[in-house]
């Protein structure tokens, strides 16, 4: 694939077949942000991903020889003060081999058309402040906001 050819690169919810393709996507993910990840965690990523009933959904950037080049996980938030509901972006990773082929730009813009579907005001998301990469294409696609994120952890 070539860095322009986006035509050789398709966006298309996960599906169960996904597995092995995905597993080795997110655990890329997983080590790119230095995160420990346990394999039964992943798979129960993977069952969110196929239960109607819960929230999180994903998505696949596929090449033209069918193997998987990114992922997408994303969903629904509620937005009082707004009184509307945004999309999440939870996930997004593109296996360095495919970067520069448009997989991230494919991923962002099926994500901004769902996001229109479902009536989101919104598709927001969080980076690491050293992701200069990635920070240089959020800032093509998207406005940096001003807020701080914060964790608190939860009583034991």
């Amino acid at each position: 694939m070539s860095v322009a050819d986006t035509t050789a690169v398709r966006v298309r919810p996960v599906r169960k077949e996904d597995f092995d393709q995905w597993r080795a996507l997110y655990r890329g993910y997983a080590e790119f942000y230095r995160v420990e990840q346990t394999e039964e965690a992943a798979r129960l990523v993977w069952s969110w991903l196929h239960d109607p009933a819960h929230e999180v959904d994903g998505l696949v950037a596929e090449g033209a020889d069918g193997r998987l080049v990114g992922l997408a996980h994303f969903r629904p938030f509620a937005r009082p003060l707004a009184a509307s509901v945004g999309g999440w972006l939870d996930d997004l990773f593109v296996d360095p081999a495919s970067r520069g082929t448009g997989a991230a730009d494919l991923l962002l813009a099926a994500l901004r058309r769902i996001g229109a579907e479902r009536g989101w005001s919104v598709v927001r998301w969080i980076t690491a402040d050293d992701n200069h990469r990635a920070r240089s294409k959020y800032d093509q696609v998207a406005t940096r906001t001003m807020w701080i994120t914060y964790d608190m952890a939860t009583e034991a």
